[in-house]
């Protein structure tokens, strides 16, 4: 077997991410939550096969699967933009596992406020560890950017939750169980923008087809942002509307009734089974590598890109997740 040719671009995706399908096989394999189980050594091994590979240097013996099982490995764990190692619970790889265990105790603790108010908290504080973590760009964001953003996307969420809560108490009880969704649905709309605020004020970076840096553009950053709110409120919608609908069922049973602590473990276990699909399908929704006519594009910048290349009349960015 001869050497493994250079001519692989592992700067893209394996799959086309022009189809729906291409794009949804790239994220099941991204948020495969096997990637957690990878020691520290062994995604540094993945990281130097990488950046060996793109410098020109293949490592001897390597395959074409070994190359992208290590390409793989390497975007699960480090920021595409920063190079830097993500936090663990910030991975795409940590949402099922992270968010069925939040979702599932939200969905069963919603009667008493003290429980709403804990659940809640504990969701924004793991969504602003993501968002933080999957945001676009290099720019960095300040403590007291993060403060004021955890704070107000906290803050909201909790009060939206309550209001719901008092809203919905003399309806029937299964109304009562989609308090949770509306309020992580309204806290997305908050916690998103604000973890990634700097993105809005400086922009994200825009390349030409060639991944060749271009400015960066705040136009770029709303529609970035915009796309990561829809994807994340269609990722909560199965985990968070089916399951309460089965556990009304169920509770109304017999089997429930003489055994109430399995309420929790399998309320749990139904929003996993949702997430394992609804994850990546939802992270599928748009291209991770999405596009922008260079018109919708802020003057100055639009200026300039025809100043240094009249032809170009689409630009790329990193929407992030």
């Amino acid at each position: 077997m001869g050497e493994l040719p250079l001519d692989i671009n592992i700067q893209e995706p394996r799959w086309d991410q022009s189809t729906f399908l291409g794009r949804a096989r790239h994220f099941f394999t991204v948020t495969d939550p096997r990637n957690l189980l990878l020691s520290g050594a062994q995604l540094e091994a993945s990281r130097n096969i990488v950046r060996n590979y793109r410098a020109g240097v293949v490592t001897p013996g390597l395959t074409e699967d070994q190359l992208w099982r290590a390409k793989y490995a390497y975007d699960s764990a480090f920021h595409p933009d920063t190079g830097e190692k993500v936090v663990l619970i910030g991975r795409m790889s940590a949402q099922v596992p992270v968010n069925m265990t939040i979702t599932g105790c939200m969905l069963t603790f919603y009667r008493k406020t003290p429980t709403v108010v804990f659940w809640q908290w504990v969701n924004q504080s793991f969504n602003a560890v993501v968002n933080y973590s999957n945001r676009s760009g290099d720019a960095p964001i300040s403590v007291g950017q993060l403060g004021t953003a955890y704070v107000s996307a906290t803050t909201g969420a909790v009060a939206t939750a309550l209001g719901l809560k008092s809203l919905t108490k003399h309806l029937p009880a299964l109304v009562g169980r989609f308090v949770p969704f509306a309020a992580v649905a309204a806290a997305n709309c908050i916690n998103t923008p604000l973890m990634r605020q700097r993105e809005l004020q400086v922009g994200i970076p825009v390349t030409d087809e060639e991944s060749q840096r271009l400015g960066h553009s705040v136009a770029a950053a709303k529609q970035g942002i915009f796309q990561v709110v829809i994807s994340r409120i269609c990722m909560a919608v199965p985990a968070m509307a089916i399951p309460p609908v089965i556990m009304d069922t169920l509770e109304k049973k017999d089997f429930l009734k003489r055994r109430p602590w399995l309420g929790a473990p399998l309320q749990v276990g139904l929003v996993g089974f949702c997430l394992v699909f609804a994850t990546p399908l939802c992270c599928a929704l748009f291209p991770q590598r999405s596009s922008l006519h260079v018109s919708r594009l802020e003057p100055e910048l639009r200026a300039r890109i025809h100043e240094q290349n009249p032809d170009i009349e689409v630009v790329y960015y990193n929407k992030g997740l």
